[in-house]
């Protein structure tokens, strides 16, 4: 079959064109911005990409056009696409109905760590041996690419991150619920996505749905301490449950063992100590829920501890861009207050023991925030932080809708906002000392900023 993917260079749709070819269809794509990184893995793929969305590209001819959630009416070669009355369909559907039929699919869903705790559970089953195949929204350092269609083995397993954002224009329900999971991690549940969710008992209600098609024989795994997942569940619930980040005595708890690591209990048994060098409380009890939903694939907790020793989390989760004069610049995806608040308390706890200050660098950039709706609380989310540069565009289709500098306000001298990046590059090198670290946080490129201030950094060493 040949398909036609639009909106084929963001991260999931590139993984669904990496695992249709991989399952031997003719794939090729188009993006409004077709550009590395997307365009080089694609490419190497065999996959032939085109830039923009003329008309025209329905002379391919192809079987089927794969839509993604990008795609809106008015775009030109939707219009002809539903003009001819050709066949399309959207990009969860396709992977649930033609990749993840008869699988035995791991589904990780919920408002904050889903990219890493996906990744976790793909390398726990791999180091196990088990071979899942897996689409994930990052790249996971482990394995290099964000999806695979299986490990060569013929293994039934597969695990994905299940984005409750909408399907498509034409499909307004969360992604997740194509996905049919036997295996599903509900990891946290806060309001988020404002551009098309009204509240978070709309959240909650899609939850539910992904709840509602989980088998008998199933097993959802649950995050104690989010009251709105509490919600969803008393709703209704006809799987197995298990439930984590509880009181000792609950399925799955842990209990702190060090700066580095950590003790795993299930039911009030150890079942063995985590050790790693990741940062926070959050990417605990994302290793917690990765646990649990292996041991309902069959891999022994103590395996599964043994693994994520070896777990290198993924691209753009505190990753170390570099270092200069001993200053350290990290890259992370952090833009919900809670993520950006979990994100600084897990780097001041890191750096606890040296010492330096946290630069914290934010653009918040997601539709979420761009529409102001969790601006009150972004002063307290990085209160963590010694100094906090915050950047917001003026115009274009990044620009905010609200004044940062006024929002940023109650942090006093600490904070300052800008709207040139050049302007805040050299602000945050001008205020760096040697021994700081500066943590940018952003759901996009940035605008390059991380290499744009290590290179100022090296120049003015």
């Amino acid at each position: 079959m040949h398909i036609h993917i639009l909106g084929i260079c963001g991260t999931f749709m590139g993984g669904v064109a990496v695992l249709a070819k991989a399952a031997g269809h003719k794939v090729t794509g188009c993006d409004a911005g077709v550009y590395p990184p997307m365009s080089t893995q694609l490419q190497e793929q065999g996959i032939e990409l085109i830039q923009g969305y003329d008309a025209d590209q329905v002379s391919l001819q192809p079987d089927l056009y794969v839509i993604g959630n990008v795609v809106s009416r008015g775009n030109p070669l939707m219009e002809a696409i539903l003009n001819q009355g050709l066949p399309y369909v959207s990009g969860p559907q396709w992977i649930g109905e033609h990749i993840l039929n008869n699988r035995w699919v791991l589904a990780v869903a919920g408002t904050h760590g889903k990219t890493t705790t996906t990744a976790m559970l793909a390398w726990i089953l791999e180091d196990a041996g088990l071979s899942p195949g897996f689409l994930i929204g990052g790249v996971p350092v482990n394995f290099g690419i964000s999806a695979r269609l299986d490990g060569g083995k013929d293994s039934p397993f597969f695990v994905i991150e299940a984005d409750e954002y909408d399907t498509a224009f034409f499909d307004k329900r969360s992604k997740f619920v194509h996905y049919r999971p036997r295996t599903a991690i509900l990891n946290n549940l806060e309001f988020d996505h404002a551009d098309i969710f009204q509240d978070v008992v709309a959240i909650e209600t899609q939850f539910h749905h992904l709840v509602r098609t989980i088998a008998g024989n199933g097993r959802v795994i649950v995050n104690r301490n989010s009251p709105s997942l509490a919600k969803v569940m008393e709703r209704g619930c006809w799987s197995e449950q298990e439930w984590f980040g509880g009181e000792m005595g609950d399925d799955w708890t842990l209990a702190d063992a060090g700066e580095d690591s950590f003790h795993i209990y299930f039911r009030g048994a150890l079942q063995g100590t985590v050790k790693w060098d990741l940062t926070g409380e959050h990417n605990r009890l994302n290793a917690l829920a990765a646990i649990a939903a292996a041991r309902h694939a069959g891999v022994a907790p103590a395996v599964a501890i043994d693994a994520l020793s070896r777990f290198q989390n993924v691209k753009r989760r505190m990753e170390c861009r570099g270092v200069v004069r001993g200053i350290h610049v990290y890259d992370d995806f952090a833009h919900h207050p809670t993520a950006i608040t979990t994100t600084i308390a897990g780097l001041r706890r890191k750096i606890q023991q040296t010492g330096g200050r946290i630069l914290a660098v934010l653009e918040p950039r997601s539709n979420t925030m761009k529409l102001g709706v969790m601006k009150q609380a972004l002063p307290q989310s990085l209160d963590g932080a010694d100094l906090v540069f915050g950047y917001g565009e003026k115009s274009g289709k990044n620009a905010l809708g609200w004044n940062l500098a006024e929002t940023l306000a109650p942090l006093g001298g600490k904070a300052s906002a800008y709207d040139d990046l050049g302007q805040l590059a050299d602000a945050v090198v001008a205020a760096a000392r040697d021994g700081d670290h500066i943590l940018i946080m952003s759901n996009g490129g940035f605008g390059g900023i991380h290499q744009k201030i290590l290179d100022k950094l090296s120049t003015d060493a």
